[in-house]
């Protein structure tokens, strides 16, 4: 008697536990947040400054997301919850000073999200996000004649991106080049497709990058003999890994080619396609913003290293 009544005792606590056990996500239940998503955060003084999500199914009942920040590369999330109409994404920090995670609470409606996150002071900041466009490369696509944007004798054409007392950028016997821990460099031509051709010149340990409208970087630097990654040389800055190495050693001039149409991308360098006709998932780290489908600048990034740059030309998409 006492066993039977052990086993049904047994019998129903198990019962009680399936029954208080959480239900299952449907397959479709986060139909509403899947894809990528550009972000735009306003920070401290109303400063704004862009991030990107793409949330994508693990499996029909299970979400993994990547994301990019305001600076370095893409990174996934520990974790992605969606329920209630609630969207949580927790991401490891990479390169910010605390060493909490970072989350982004949100609510999704339509292709409009919103939210907040908390920077690294621990203050809340909101945050907007639109799906990002499709931006599908173009057909039978020509160019215009090339134009020179460095113009060999000084930086007419180009602004900083934050002003300084001291000039950080300076054009000697035609070259164009920064100091270390400069400011980033931006042209005065906004640019939808374009070819990008630029003769440039890396130093020993050398980390510098070009960004496509401001928002796509092609990772410059000393990459010499080492293996290819999408944070060294040629690569988009942690999206797009290159084929090969074609890097020269530093202190020699290399020729770098890129065409961008849409948000596909050919990178050749010095000669050799190291990315061919690929999709660039969405914006990498330290992007002017996440307006993927406004034309952008170019910009030279200064914030590292210096870079010598002797011959910058684009072509543009013929209308």
């Amino acid at each position: 008697m006492l066993l039977r009544s052990a086993f049904a005792a047994a019998w129903f606590a198990c019962a009680a536990s399936v029954a208080a056990a959480p239900a299952q996500p449907a397959p479709g239940f986060a139909d509403a947040v899947l894809g990528r998503w550009n972000l735009t955060i306003t920070g401290k003084d109303g400063v704004t400054y862009p991030s990107w999500f793409d949330i994508r199914l693990r499996k029909e009942t299970e979400l993994m997301a990547t994301m990019v920040g305001r600076f370095g590369s893409s990174r996934y999330a520990s974790e992605v919850d969606y329920s209630g109409g609630k969207l949580v994404l927790r991401v490891p920090r990479q390169y910010e000073k605390d060493t909490a995670d970072l989350i982004f609470d949100g609510m999704a409606a339509g292709d409009r999200m919103s939210g907040t996150t908390v920077d690294e002071d621990g203050v809340a900041l909101s945050w907007i996000a639109h799906r990002a466009p499709l931006l599908p490369r173009k057909a039978g696509q020509r160019w215009s004649r090339p134009v020179e944007l460095f113009n060999g004798r000084n930086l007419d054409g180009w602004r900083p991106q934050q002003p300084a007392t001291q000039p950080c950028w300076k054009v000697e016997k035609g070259i164009l080049t920064n100091s270390a821990s400069c400011t980033n460099l931006i042209s005065d031509v906004p640019l939808g497709d374009f070819k990008l051709r630029m003769e440039f010149m890396s130093v020993a340990g050398g980390n510098s990058g070009v960004y496509l409208r401001g928002r796509y970087e092609v990772q410059l630097g000393d990459a010499y003999g080492m293996p290819p990654d999408a944070l060294r040389m040629g690569g988009i800055y942690g999206h797009l890994r290159p084929q090969v190495n074609a890097s020269r050693k530093p202190g020699e001039w290399q020729v770098l080619e890129v065409a961008l149409s849409g948000r596909f991308v050919t990178v050749v360098l010095n000669g050799v396609t190291v990315i061919d006709s690929q999709e660039i998932p969405g914006i990498t780290g330290g992007a002017l913003d996440s307006r993927e489908g406004d034309k952008g600048p170019l910009m030279l990034q200064g914030d590292h290293t210096p870079i010598m740059i002797r011959k910058i030309s684009v072509a543009r998409a013929a209308e």
